[in-house]
């Protein structure tokens, strides 16, 4: 009926599918692992990790600490 010929290529192309997917489910967390713990907006404010208006943050300078970002001229949230 079937040839381990013909099924050879399909295991293989369902090896790269279930790859590709699951590259594709880590790629988020592996992204949000370079994050930095503080960004401080273009317009001075400083936002920790987990904040409101963190991951809407995208024109930033990267901190350490909130203390460091304060340190620099940084002010928190009003929220």
């Amino acid at each position: 009926m079937f040839s381990t010929d013909a099924a050879l290529p399909r295991e293989v192309n369902l090896k790269v599918l279930l790859l590709a997917v699951s590259l594709f489910l880590t790629l988020p967390a592996i992204a949000a692992e370079d994050e930095p713990p503080v960004k401080k907006s273009s317009t001075g404010i400083c936002h920790a990790k987990g904040s409101t208006y963190y991951a809407k943050t995208k024109n930033f300078t990267s901190f350490n600490t909130i203390d460091d970002c304060l340190k620099s001229g940084g002010r928190l949230p009003k929220r």
